[in-house]
């Protein structure tokens, strides 16, 4: 990604800085959700912004568009300090709403959203295209070679299994986020939320500050409990969860074994976050 396409992702999110946009994080679908009326305030600076959503919500339906019926609401705190019924859309659904309001602060938004629209369709075409990305964007980032070797190897892994209960009958997401969670729990001893709160993470992927052990190892997990599945041809959420400990308790009985060859722990709070102190920099300079 080039300066100037860095540049109108850096204008497109400083919009939201005029404002602050209500949030919630969703931990059962990893997913942040948005106040609408706020996202719409921001970007149109109407001064009815309730009334701009319902019109907009209107058109959309005469257009034929099935958005705001996907829309849900959530409970968040207004400005009077009472809690809401409000109406909120996901990343995905903001950025399709974005696309749907004239507004000048939305520019930013839509070259960024047809840029990656062109990228994702080479990648259908050429799916190495999407590797070659991955990889590319974690070199920027200084993960080291033998790091995103295992990454990408990782996420391999995951595909297969995650293919394999989809035919099996796994298919809401939370049936997904079940499994996952007893696995990584029986080897690491951790859900997978206790994990990323040990890290210091929120809305970052685990798997992508985790060190390149942990990796191996939920590698590991994940490879058993697909074997230990497809031998014993396990079918439903039950029996996959019972495949997902075995396979779980493989990786925790060879993390127990190197553990106690080495003395360290595998599973650690260190992540590549940038340091506190970096941070603090870099909010003291936009107030300048």
């Amino acid at each position: 990604m080039g300066n100037k396409d860095k540049s109108q992702i850096h204008s497109s999110l400083a919009v939201f800085e005029t404002k602050q946009v209500r949030t919630h994080w969703d931990e059962t679908e990893e997913k942040w959700y948005f106040a609408i009326v706020d996202v719409i305030e921001v970007l149109t600076e109407s001064s009815r912004p309730r009334k701009y959503w319902n019109d907009l919500k209107s058109k959309l339906k005469k257009e034929g568009s099935e958005l705001s019926d996907q829309i849900g609401q959530l409970k968040l705190k207004a400005s009077d300090g009472k809690m809401y019924i409000t109406d909120v859309a996901n990343t995905e659904q903001v950025l399709r709403l974005i696309q749907s309001i004239p507004s000048p602060k939305a520019e930013p938004f839509k070259l960024w959203l047809a840029k990656v629209g062109y990228e994702r369709m080479q990648e259908i075409a050429d799916p190495s295209q999407s590797i070659d990305r991955g990889r590319e964007n974690w070199q920027k980032l200084g993960r080291s070679e033998k790091w995103i070797q295992q990454r990408m190897t990782g996420q391999e892994t995951r595909n297969k299994l995650t293919d394999y209960w989809k035919q099996s009958g796994i298919e809401k997401k939370d049936e997904f986020a079940l499994l996952t969670n007893i696995i990584h729990e029986e080897w690491t001893g951790l859900s997978v939320k206790k994990h990323k709160d040990l890290k210091g993470l929120k809305s970052q992927n685990l798997r992508d500050h985790m060190s390149e052990a942990e990796l191996i190892f939920t590698a590991l997990a994940e490879l058993s409990t697909r074997k230990i599945a497809e031998t014993e041809d396990a079918q439903g959420l039950g029996e996959n969860a019972v495949a997902s400990k075995l396979g779980g308790a493989v990786a925790k009985n060879a993390r127990t074994e190197l553990e106690s060859k080495t003395g360290k722990s595998v599973v650690t709070g260190e992540n590549f976050l940038a340091p506190k102190k970096e941070i603090k920099q870099m909010k003291s300079k936009k107030k300048k």
